[in-house]
């Protein structure tokens, strides 16, 4: 494959927001005039790349946004990028400002579109794994995943303060789409009395018969991590199904749901996307082109996009090993 000459590169953000894109966002711009480059940012993902949303970037523009939540260059999904006409219409509007490489901070869906554009148009691309699910293979951590599992077990604790009070069980439903993998971290931070995954159907009886055990150990709360994609339905529906097996329980329910999106990104996510920021320009500048830059035993990798968005990542069974273990 040839390798071309990048000297303008665009940057955007799509899909859902995770903590850390905006220092992706930073270390993908630095790195870029650290080469000499002409760096761009795309407003509004792939949206503002077909309504031409497109603006050069200076050093004031990522200026104090590393501790930032959220993402300076907005996020939307766009059903009009799926068309080829709008496909076409964005490619045509890159070919405006002349740029020739694109680094996508995204999930599944994102990557995939940049995947899709760059077989179609040839536009050299990187994608940075940027999701709180951390459902992508070819990388340990996704930007954002480590600030969400902090943020859940965070609303964790204050609910066990209540819980506690007055002897209730809470079942909390964390985010995660149909991957398990906060779901898991939460539950073994938080000293969950249980935690259901989409991986792993934990049958009605197998929880009546936990609680059950539970409460002749006279346990003082109990709470009940749900993941939002799990097989046994959602936290609402399963806290209906226990109350009416379990009438004795005060049972409340706690949906946490875009809480877990927000925030300052914690240490490692500002560490994890900086290397990948830095990693995806270097690797467009030396011809590595339609694969997902990620992290794996610490090591900088290159993923074919292709293969990190359809290869199943699966929650490490000595995890989930640990979180029946400690909810006994």
């Amino acid at each position: 494959m040839e390798i071309k000459t990048i000297k303008r590169i665009a940057v955007l953000t799509s899909g859902g927001d995770a903590p850390g894109m905006n220092a992706a966002i930073r270390a993908t711009v630095r790195a870029g005039f650290f080469y000499n480059l002409e760096m761009y940012g795309i407003y509004r993902g792939y949206e503002g790349m077909i309504q031409n949303d497109i603006k050069k970037l200076e050093s004031k523009h990522i200026s104090h946004i590393l501790e930032r939540g959220g993402t300076i260059l907005k996020s939307a999904r766009s059903q009009e990028f799926r068309t080829a006409e709008g496909r076409k219409q964005a490619f045509e509007n890159l070919q405006k400002h002349q740029i020739d490489g694109l680094v996508v901070i995204g999930g599944d869906g994102s990557l995939t579109g940049a995947h899709l554009f760059y077989k179609e148009y040839g536009i050299p691309a990187i994608g940075i794994p940027g999701t709180i699910d951390n459902d992508l293979a070819g990388t340990d951590l996704t930007v954002g995943f480590d600030t969400a599992c902090n943020t859940a077990i965070e609303a964790i604790d204050k609910i066990r303060d209540t819980a506690t009070s007055h002897d209730r069980l809470f079942f909390v439903e964390v985010m995660g789409r149909d991957a398990g993998f906060i779901a898991i971290n939460a539950g073994i931070g938080s000293a969950a009395a249980a935690t259901l995954i989409p991986e792993k159907k934990m049958p009605i009886e197998r929880l009546v018969e936990r609680l059950k055990a539970r409460t002749k150990a006279m346990k003082q709360s109990n709470i009940v991590i749900v993941a939002e994609g799990g097989k046994s339905g959602g936290a609402a529906e399963i806290a209906d199904k226990i109350k009416k097996q379990l009438p004795y329980y005060d049972i409340k329910v706690t949906i946490l749901g875009h809480l877990q999106r927000g925030g300052a990104p914690s240490s490692l996510d500002r560490v994890l996307a900086s290397k990948l920021g830095v990693a995806a320009v270097e690797g467009l500048l030396n011809g590595k082109y339609d694969v997902m830059a990620g992290v794996i035993n610490n090591k900088v990798v290159y993923t074919p996009i292709a293969k990190a968005i359809v290869g199943h990542k699966e929650v490490d069974e000595y995890d989930f090993h640990v979180v029946k273990i400690l909810s006994t």
